[in-house]
């Protein structure tokens, strides 16, 4: 194989990975504005609330696409540049709440690969071809990274919980 085609290979694979993250962070604002109007109580105190936030697994690059993507056997194998990994993304990748709320997190796992979906204080087993549910409340806030702990899914398999504190929730006066 000649640079040239290296390359090329290469610049495909960065431009499908590129529309890829385009289409997953233009779907990861999953704050709902209809939830504004209950983020505060009267006096201005926030009063957390539940929210219903579906995450879901995407095979970005995997070895099922060998025959759709040719280059992706070289890619895939001993000394390849996805030796031993898997492309796999959450979808969104980014989730946004604020301090108290609670998350009630539905998992949908379309693909035959077993998952999980990992913050730091929790932890659930997503398997494969299965929709599964799970409850976390967002005690603190700050940016709390997520993960899918299968190792050959790292480091690419992750988002982000961002828990806004709650004195930045709006005012019932300033939600229109």
């Amino acid at each position: 194989m000649t640079m040239t085609e290296a390359q090329k290979r290469y610049a495909i694979i960065e431009r499908l990975l590129t529309s890829l993250a385009i289409v997953i962070l233009g779907a990861s604002t999953t704050m709902c504005t209809a939830d504004r109007a209950r983020l505060t109580n009267g006096a201005g105190d926030y009063t957390p609330v539940a929210r219903t936030i579906t995450i879901t697994t995407v095979p970005l690059l995997v070895r099922e696409q060998e025959h759709l993507l040719p280059f992706l056997k070289a890619d895939f194998a001993k000394g390849g540049v996805l030796n031993g990994k898997e492309v796999y993304a959450f979808s969104p990748s980014s989730v946004t709440v604020i301090e108290g709320d609670t998350i009630h997190f539905v998992f949908i796992n379309p693909e035959d690969d077993v998952h999980s979906f990992v913050l730091p204080d929790f932890s659930v087993a997503l398997p494969p071809q299965k929709t599964t549910t799970a409850t976390y409340v967002a005690k603190h806030a700050g940016i709390f990274a997520f993960t899918c702990s299968i190792p050959t899914h790292l480091p690419m398999m992750w988002g982000e919980l961002v828990v806004l504190p709650s004195r930045s929730a709006p005012s019932r006066s300033s939600v229109q």
